[in-house]
């Protein structure tokens, strides 16, 4: 796994910064922010907003105000399994993030479930995977049953459409 961040900035601009760069950063911490120098060019940097659990930050730097969001290794990872990062609650869909065997399917279409119960149980790797639905809502179809193998990103249960 590697050791890069990806930085998205104003929802537009994407970099990708590694470990040995972060620990280059030419930063020292002032009473207001942080004072960068970068390619003998000064700026004076401030973090106006943040929200941790989001990793998402407003920052001031020379009197410009940049919407920026973090990724580290595991939301990478978690994005390339085929998961969310956030705390969206928006779900239409179920994929498998491996291959595996569907060990139990606990949910039929049109029934109603709650945010963390238990639709799916996959084994993977020697390993039992509990799949819990992140919302209130209700089952539009389930597409697999016990005992199927299932290969990483196909469709294991659909959440009808919500307004």
């Amino acid at each position: 796994m590697n050791n890069n961040y990806k930085a998205t900035v104003n929802q537009e601009f994407e970099f990708t910064i590694s470990q040995e760069e972060l620990s280059q950063l030419d930063a020292v911490q002032t009473t207001t922010g942080y004072h960068i120098l970068h390619n003998n060019t000064s700026f004076k940097a401030e973090i106006d907003a943040s929200n941790f659990a989001q990793k998402t930050y407003q920052v001031q730097i020379n009197n410009n105000i940049y919407n920026v969001t973090i990724a580290d290794k595991i939301d990478l990872l978690i994005k390339d399994m085929g998961f969310s990062i956030g705390t969206t609650k928006q779900l239409n869909a179920l994929t498998a993030p491996m291959p595996g065997l569907i060990l139990d399917v606990q949910v039929v279409a049109g029934q109603e479930v709650k945010e963390g119960d238990t639709l799916v149980i996959l084994s993977a790797m020697k390993m039992e995977n509990s799949f819990v639905s992140h919302m209130d809502g209700t089952i539009k179809a389930v597409h697999v049953v016990k005992d199927d193998a299932v290969d990483k990103g196909q469709l294991l249960v659909e959440f009808e459409e919500t307004n």
